[in-house]
């Protein structure tokens, strides 16, 4: 990923909250980003684009090209949700510009953490629970996901969706995973490791897939390399998921996947994401737009605060920001404190605190108040 020379502390951003809860954790993380901007002297320029089911419905578009503008030339995009179950396109699928946005952008890594909260209560009952702290990392741009709007119908009698696995896209998500894991494990000290998901015992792409991404382990001899069947890797994440440190997998396989990772920690609630590609940047929760619970402000903003820490690293990175990066580590930091002081219990882990009172709680311990 190229570097920009830009050093600033001032930064554009694209705001798109979407549909449903999406625009309820977003105004909660704006103002955890508010906090963050008076404590390390930041500047967030927000452009506010609207987009999604509900615009669909009103406009005949889900997200207008002067939007997609916007975002091109946006230093990063802060993405809430969108889509609603009963707005369609014709063909019966559902809306979803945040996809459009990942192949338009080639946001080909899709940076899913799943790491363990203090004070969340623990899916498994085992005590090494606490210790979870993976990264699934979902290829955006091909796999299934590559079929979408080209699948075919003959006859009313079958259907058929191709995958496509590409040299390129997997040689940049194999490095963009090795160095991922390089720094992680230079954190935790220890070494790093990556393991490939695919089902290369049955399709001659997977097993493409594989080869290409030993190729690229041959350059990062300071990182393990392994790979693991997708569905012993399901089987793994419930038995042992704190073996495991960075997992690039196909597109599809992503998605299920870092679901079930966000089931292991408390729920979609606790699950931020990235969709980054060499240019581009892209920050959301792993959630959707829950219309169960939209408008009860109920919704649990934590996700969303968590993709705004992976964005300002992310930003703070490319831009040499320390500011950046520090305000990155003491939103986790506020996180972990709120929830893991019992200050905090938000609805989907049975508490009664709505979505503006754990953003409250974020935003009382920046700094690291207890």
């Amino acid at each position: 990923m190229k570097s920009p020379s830009k050093k600033s502390n001032a930064f554009n951003i694209a705001v798109m909250p979407g549909d449903g809860i999406g625009i309820e954790v977003m105004d909660a993380t704006l103002a955890v980003l508010d906090a963050v901007e008076r404590r390390h002297g930041l500047g967030f320029h927000r452009d506010v684009r609207q987009g999604g089911a509900h615009y669909f419905r009103e406009t005949g578009t889900a997200l207008d090209e002067a939007s997609f503008q916007a975002a091109e030339k946006a230093d990063a995009i802060l993405f809430g949700a969108m889509g609603w179950p009963d707005i369609r396109y014709e063909d019966g699928t559902e809306i979803a510009p945040q996809l459009d946005l990942r192949f338009r952008l080639r946001l080909y890594a899709g940076v899913r953490p799943i790491r363990a909260v203090p004070g969340v209560p623990a899916t498994l009952n085992d005590p090494r629970a606490k210790d979870i702290d993976f990264v699934v990392l979902r290829e955006s741009t091909e796999g299934m996901f590559a079929s979408r709007g080209k699948g075919v119908i003959e006859d009313d009698r079958l259907a058929r969706d191709t995958m496509v696995i590409t040299r390129e896209v997997t040689e940049r998500l194999s490095h963009f995973a090795f160095d991922l894991a390089a720094r992680r494990g230079q954190r935790k000290g220890r070494k790093g490791t990556v393991t490939l998901v695919d089902k290369a015992n049955v399709f001659k792409s997977f097993a493409f897939m594989r080869s290409v991404f030993y190729e690229v382990a041959a350059l990062h001899p300071e990182v393990e390399a392994r790979h693991h069947y997708i569905d012993a890797m399901a089987l793994d994440l419930v038995r042992r998921p704190w073996d495991f440190d960075v997992l690039p997998m196909e597109n599809l396989f992503g998605d299920i996947i870092s679901d079930l990772g966000a089931g292991l920690i408390g729920g979609m609630g606790f699950a931020p994401s990235a969709d980054i590609g060499d240019e581009h940047g892209l920050f959301q929760p792993s959630h959707g737009s829950a219309p169960d619970i939209a408008g009860r402000g109920i919704a649990n903003p934590t996700g969303m605060i968590l993709s705004l820490a992976m964005m300002l690293e992310w930003l703070g990175t490319r831009h040499g920001s320390d500011a950046c990066i520090a305000a990155a580590e003491e939103v986790r930091t506020a996180v972990d404190a709120a929830f893991g002081s019992g200050a905090v219990r938000s609805f989907d882990i049975g508490g009664q605190d709505g979505t503006g009172a754990v953003a409250r709680a974020v935003i009382d311990r920046l700094g690291g108040s207890a």
